[in-house]
C-alpha cells in the first residue's frame, strides 16, 4: 500500500522562532551572513565558492539577467541566469557579467583609428561602454594607438563621419602602466594623475587590460561583492537534461562559476545521467547544483549522484501551480526540515557537506530567517527579485499601481518545456506556472539590505551571530491558526482610516 506521513507538510507561516539569550556581541553589525554555496568537506577544507550572503536568484526569464546579476554579485550573492534561451544567448549574458567589472578588464570596444564617430556611437549604443580602446587592428589585445571617451567628443560640433584619428586622445597623451603592474600600483596611478581609466600594455606596446577608478569605487561601496580569484564578479547558469553536452561547455568558455540544473523535479534518472557526464568530462573542476527535491530520498539520491548542493521545494512559487495541475509537492518548511537532516546524516557518513538551497516558499522577509534555521544553507528566491530595477521584466503601470511582469518557467510565456523534462516529446502539454504582476518595489541594494538587516536582528534575538549557530541554536515552535491571527495587528482601528479589526 502507498506510504503516508504521519503528519500534515508545514509552510514557513506556521512556525515561528524562540528567542535566545541575547549577548552583548549579538549586535547586527557582527553577524556574518557567509554561507557555502558548493560541497567541501567540512573541518578539513574551505568551500571552493561561498557567498558572502544566503541569496541566490531564480533560474527564471523574469528574474535572471545580467543586470541582475551584476547588482546581486556586488550585494554577496550569486544570480543564476536563466538557461530557457538560446545557447549563444545565456553564454553572452554570462560573459557579460563576468567582463562588468575586474581588476583588471580586457577590452569590450575597440575600433581602428579609420572607424568613425558613428562608430564609436554605433559600439557605445550596443554595449554601453564609454570608453573604447583604438589599436592598430581593432582588437581588444592590438597595438595601442589611443582611446576615446566622452570627453574627446561633441555631437554639436562633429559629424558622424568623422575619423577617429582626428579626434581620439593618442597614445603619447596617455598614461599608461606595465602589464604587469599589480591592482594596487595600478589604483594608485589612477589617483595620482586622477584619471577615470589606466590602459595597460606589454613590451610591444600591445594592450593587455584597462583598470577603472570606478571599480575601485564599487569595491568601497560593496564591501561584500563577491569575486572570483580575477576579481571578476562571480555568475551561475542554468542548464537542462536535454542539450547540456553542447550548452555546457559554452557556459564554461563564457565563464560560468557555478551551473544548476533547472528542473521542477530532481529524483529522476536523468540528472543524474547529467551529472555523471559533467564528473566524467570534468571531474570536480565544475560545480554544479540539482533539484528540486522534497526529502530524504531526493536529497541522498542526488548527494550520491554528486551533486554540489541541492535544490528544495516543489510547488512553494508564488507563479508555481504543480500542486494544483499535478498533486505533488511538499510544504517548504517540512521538507526543507528533513532534507536538512538527511544532509547532516550524509555529512556524518561521508564527511562531505552538502549545502542545500531552500528554493520558494519565501512570501515575508521573516521567512528567510526560518528557512535559515531550519537548515537551508541559502536561499533562491524569484518573486522577490521579480520586483526590482534590475530584473529583466517590463514596469507597468497597472490601477494606478507600478507593477513588474512575472511569469513561471512552466507557463505558456516562457515555454521552457526543458524545466519539467520526462523524457518525452519536446512541448509544453500543460502548464505549471502562471502569468502575473508583482508590485515594484525599487532598486536592489536598498530592499536587499533592509531585508537582511532584519535577518540579522533575528538572529541576534535567538542569540547567535553565524548562520551555522543559528542552524545549531535555534528553537522553534508551530503556532496555531489562533497564534497567526495574534501576531498581526488587531482589536483595534488604523489611523489610515480603515476599520478593519482583526
Amino acid at each position: 500500500m502507498a506510504h503516508y506521513y504521519n503528519e500534515p507538510s508545514h509552510t514557513f507561516s506556521e512556525y515561528l522562532l524562540i528567542p535566545g539569550y541575547t549577548s552583548e556581541e549579538c549586535i547586527p553589525a557582527n553577524v556574518s551572513l557567509k554561507t557555502p554555496l558548493v560541497k567541501y568537506r567540512k573541518g578539513q577544507e574551505e568551500p571552493a565558492i561561498s557567498l558572502n550572503i544566503p541569496m541566490v536568484s531564480a533560474i527564471m526569464q523574469s528574474v535572471s539577467g545580467d543586470e541582475l546579476a551584476v547588482a546581486l554579485a556586488k550585494e554577496g550573492g550569486v544570480s543564476f541566469i536563466y538557461g530557457a534561451q538560446s545557447i549563444e544567448a545565456e553564454a553572452a549574458m554570462v560573459a557579460k557579467v563576468k567582463n562588468y567589472k575586474a581588476g583588471f578588464v580586457v577590452s569590450a570596444s575597440n575600433l581602428t583609428p579609420d572607424h568613425t564617430l558613428a562608430d564609436v556611437l554605433a559600439l557605445k549604443a550596443e554595449n554601453g561602454f564609454s570608453t573604447v580602446a583604438i589599436t592598430d587592428d581593432g582588437t581588444a589585445n592590438g597595438k595601442l594607438l589611443g582611446i576615446v571617451t566622452s570627453r574627446d567628443y561633441r555631437l554639436s560640433r562633429m559629424t558622424p563621419d568623422m575619423k577617429i584619428s582626428t579626434f581620439m586622445t593618442p597614445l603619447e597623451k596617455l598614461v599608461t602602466a606595465p602589464a604587469t603592474s599589480t591592482l594596487h600600483e595600478c589604483n594608485d596611478i589612477i589617483w595620482e594623475h586622477k584619471l577615470n581609466s589606466l590602459p595597460l600594455v606589454d613590451e610591444e606596446g600591445r594592450l593587455q587590460y584597462f583598470v577603472f577608478r570606478k571599480d575601485y569605487q564599487e569595491h568601497k561601496e560593496f564591501p561584500l561583492e563577491l569575486l572570483d580569484d580575477e576579481k571578476r564578479y562571480i555568475v551561475g547558469a542554468g542548464i537542462n537534461t536535454r542539450d547540456y553536452e553542447q550548452r555546457i561547455p559554452a557556459l564554461l568558455e563564457a565563464g560560468a562559476d557555478v551551473l544548476c540544473i533547472d528542473s521542477s523535479e530532481g529524483y529522476t534518472c536523468w540528472q543524474a545521467n547529467t551529472i555523471k557526464w559533467v564528473r566524467e568530462k570534468y571531474g570536480d573542476s565544475v560545480k554544479i547544483g540539482a533539484g528540486n527535491v522534497v526529502d530524504r530520498e531526493g536529497f541522498m539520491f542526488l548527494a550520491k549522484a554528486g551533486a554540489d548542493f541541492v535544490k528544495i521545494g516543489i510547488g512553494g512559487g508564488s507563479i508555481c501551480i504543480t500542486r494544483e495541475t499535478k498533486g505533488i509537492g511538499r510544504g517548504q518548511a517540512s521538507a526543507v526540515i528533513e532534507v536538512a537532516a538527511a544532509r547532516d546524516e550524509y555529512f556524518r557518513e561521508t564527511g562531505i557537506y552538502v549545502p542545500i538551497c531552500s528554493d520558494g516558499g519565501i512570501v515575508h522577509d521573516y521567512h528567510m530567517t526560518l528557512a535559515l534555521a531550519m537548515g537551508a544553507d541559502f536561499l533562491m528566491l524569484g518573486r522577490y527579485f521579480a520586483r526590482f530595477d534590475e530584473s529583466p521584466s517590463n514596469k507597468v503601470m497597472v490601477n494606478g499601481v507600478y507593477m513588474k511582469e512575472y511569469w513561471g518557467e512552466g507557463s505558456n510565456r516562457a515555454r521552457n518545456w526543458q524545466r519539467y523534462d520526462l523524457g518525452g516529446s519536446a512541448k509544453l502539454s500543460f502548464e505549471e506556472g502562471v502569468d502575473s504582476y508583482v508590485t515594484y518595489a525599487g532598486p536592489l541594494h536598498d530592499n536587499v539590505e533592509m531585508s537582511l538587516y532584519k535577518v540579522k536582528s533575528t538572529m541576534c534575538n535567538c542569540g547567535v551571530i553565524n548562520l551555522e549557530d543559528l542552524q545549531r541554536e535555534a528553537k522553534l515552535t508551530l503556532v496555531s491558526n489562533v497564534s497567526i491571527v495574534e501576531g498581526g495587528y488587531h482589536d483595534v482601528v488604523l489611523h489610515n482610516g480603515s476599520s478593519t479589526q482583526r
